[in-house]
């Protein structure tokens, strides 16, 4: 197994979207890239401990390669965005890939500039590139929200815009 790490806003949203596949073991919700030891929600929510909201998968690369992780990475997000994604404003809601090994961060920067040279945005595209650092997994209610609370995950994500921008820009 190897892992992969990927902040795309809310990690409620980034959950689903890579969890149904064979290959991929698990998913699950946290925070990455902060200065404060053992982050709570709490914490992150402020947008001062400097985590990102994450989602780290687990895979097995001969079943799943890394750069079908990366094509559903950028297809749930608005790479142009620097302030947060959709509805969810602040630093702790920025984009970024977390890499492990000197392939994934070359794989990472290669996906980016085919997004940059497809010119499929007019808008610079922002999503960051980053070792891993620590990896403190949410709280247990953030795990697999999209299956504890189907009609609150549903309603979070139909007002957050995400789906609208994925329908026109990704599919």
């Amino acid at each position: 197994m190897e892992k992969a790490t990927f902040a795309g806003g809310c990690f409620w949203c980034m959950v689903k979207p890579f969890d149904t596949y064979e290959g991929i073991h698990k998913v699950t919700s946290g925070y990455m890239g902060g200065h404060v030891e053992n982050p709570t929600y709490e914490d992150v929510k402020t947008g001062t401990s400097g985590h990102l909201e994450v989602v780290e998968i687990q895979f097995d690369p001969s079943l799943f390669p890394y750069e079908q992780l990366l094509e559903i990475f950028w297809q749930q997000i608005d790479p142009t965005d620097d302030e947060g994604q959709f509805q969810d404003r602040g630093d702790q809601y920025r984009t970024a890939i977390f890499y492990y090994t000197e392939e994934q961060r070359v794989l990472a920067e290669k996906a980016k500039q085919d997004l940059i040279d497809s010119e499929k945005f007019s808008q610079p595209i922002v999503t960051r590139i980053l070792p891993a650092s620590a990896f403190h997994e949410a709280e247990d209610y953030h795990q697999d929200f999209y299956k504890k609370e189907p009609d609150h995950y549903k309603q979070d994500r139909a007002q957050s815009g995400r789906d609208a921008f994925i329908e026109k820009n990704w599919k």
